[in-house]
């Protein structure tokens, strides 16, 4: 014996979950008037969606989200691909995509694909058979097959924290090259002369440190010294970088670092040793992240707004799956240099 469900779809009886007929029966209504009262709110009287509501809420019911998606073509679920949860350069993003497609009715689902994107061609399997109404990814997408997936989908796909002119849908983000050629342009403003980088070794660190590079070299500079990390970067791999570079290269005036939490294991090592920052060595770093205005000495960094990525992220997938156009596919959002004192 089967009942049929809001999208038609038969439920099995017996399985202790409570069905949208138990809630029409308390609400006293039709089932196809509950599903209303959920779906399409604006079609029902106030009156027959207070009935639903507290019918709900007496019930504990959860609407299947899943059958009502199928049934209209929509999941109102996002998908959203970052490198890591463990660090977080990510989180200011992720809170502003959730709360902007919150406030459309859309849900964020979160996949972590590490740095090294060895899972995301398996992770954009996983979410394109599921449907969602969009995926955001951090980072262009570099595997041709993961492309075409995406391609193939017809999925609104926005990719974040990059830039390039051939994305594989929409994209919103910045240049890493210009963030390293910015601040190797300000840290010769400000007189110094023997940088050294301490770099995470994920590829957009690398773009940055690139950038840096191609500027000093053609600022008249010498070759830079550069100490690789693993990503996601720690305070931990700051210190042991700058025990190196000093053991290798005592004549380093200023460290350019991939992220705070580098820089604030710069500035520590060197506190250690007795050093001062920023007046025997300096330190910058990238990010902004909460704590970089409290540390001693105050870091001196990029700014990246990525609540600003996040909400117009957000802003792209609704406009997509809303069914209207987006005019301007690629946003290149910038940058600020955070001048601070510890360089």
């Amino acid at each position: 014996m089967t009942q049929q469900n809001a999208s038609g779809r038969a439920a099995r009886r017996g399985s202790g979950g409570i069905t949208l007929s138990d809630v029409s029966k308390l609400a006293g209504v039709s089932a196809i008037t509950v599903s209303r009262a959920l779906n399409t709110p604006d079609r029902v009287s106030p009156e027959t969606r207070e009935r639903v509501r507290l019918a709900v809420e007496r019930t504990g019911y959860v609407p299947n989200l899943l059958a009502g998606g199928l049934a209209s073509n929509r999941s109102r679920l996002v998908a959203a691909v970052v490198p890591t949860i463990a660090g977080p350069v990510f989180l200011e993003t992720v809170q502003a995509l959730t709360e902007a497609l919150a406030e459309k009715g859309y849900q964020l689902m979160l996949g972590q694909s590490g740095y090294d994107n060895s899972r995301e061609d398996a992770l954009i399997d996983a979410i394109v058979g599921r449907r969602p109404d969009g995926i955001v990814l951090t980072g262009i997408m570099r595997s041709a097959d993961g492309r075409r997936r995406l391609l193939a989908s017809g999925i609104p796909v926005v990719e974040t924290w990059d830039l390039t002119p051939t994305p594989v849908d929409m994209l919103v983000g910045f240049s890493h090259e210009q963030v390293g050629l910015a601040t190797a342009q300000f840290l010769h403003r400000k007189g110094y002369r023997r940088p050294a980088i301490v770099t995470g070794d994920d590829r957009r660190a690398h773009l940055r440190r690139a950038g840096f590079e191609q500027a000093w070299k053609a600022l008249g500079g010498a070759a830079v010294p550069v100490r690789d990390v693993p990503a996601p970067t720690t305070l931990g791999s700051g210190r042991a970088a700058l025990s190196e570079l000093l053991a290798s290269d005592a004549g380093i005036d200023v460290v350019a670092c991939s992220s705070d939490a580098l820089a604030h294991g710069v500035i520590t090592e060197a506190q250690a040793r007795g050093l001062r920052v920023p007046q025997d060595v300096g330190v910058m770093g990238f990010g902004d992240l909460a704590f970089a205005q409290h540390a001693h000495p105050a870091i001196t960094t990029v700014r990246i707004d990525g609540t600003a990525i996040g909400r117009q992220a957000a802003r792209f997938i609704v406009e997509r799956a809303e069914g209207r156009a987006v005019e301007h596919k690629v946003l290149d959002l910038g940058f600020s240099l955070i001048e601070r004192a510890s360089a």
